[in-house]
């Protein structure tokens, strides 16, 4: 059994997941969060989820290789001041994304944001039920609260690409 890709196949992409460039970008800033794709068997919180949406993407054959997608983040926090903490923890997550997006962040051997749109506000979610991405448990612990946006995010692929191990 082969262990990881062959190098031939990894040579071959261009573009890094989406949520690869955002979870760099945010563990940067966001000193003493934890930021993840998926959530641990035992989450303890704060928390941010980055998770590519699944109703929209596009790479339309740009040369330059751009890639646009939604991706919804969650933030968590506990009582007892989970709604505001959520709501303030959400609130930074957006100025993050925004200023990474006016430096064009980049991530070594990831890409760089070019742009961050977005398209649907923080919003308290007391539940999965109301989630628009992927879950991996029905009901949010008791005493958490989970705040939900969606961005639309731009991210182009490394100036060069990093060299093969």
């Amino acid at each position: 059994m082969m262990a990881g890709l062959p190098e031939a196949v990894r040579a071959l992409a261009e573009l890094s997941p989406v949520e690869d460039v955002l979870l760099a970008v945010l563990r940067r800033k966001l000193n003493g969060i934890q930021i993840r794709s998926l959530i641990a068997a035992h989450q303890t919180f704060p928390l941010v989820v980055v998770r590519r949406a699944p109703q929209f993407g596009l790479w339309d054959g740009d040369p330059r290789f751009v890639d646009s997608a939604d991706v919804d983040i969650h933030c968590f926090a506990e009582d007892p001041d989970g709604d505001e903490d959520a709501a303030i923890l959400s609130e930074a997550v957006r100025v993050v994304l925004r200023d990474a997006a006016m430096q064009q962040a980049s991530v070594p051997g990831r890409g760089h944001i070019t742009r961050v749109e977005m398209t649907s506000a923080p919003r308290r979610a007391p539940d999965w039920a109301t989630a628009t991405g992927p879950v991996q448990y029905a009901d949010l612990p008791t005493g958490v609260v989970r705040y939900e946006t969606t961005y639309r995010i731009r991210i182009r692929r490394p100036m060069a690409r990093p060299p093969a191990h």
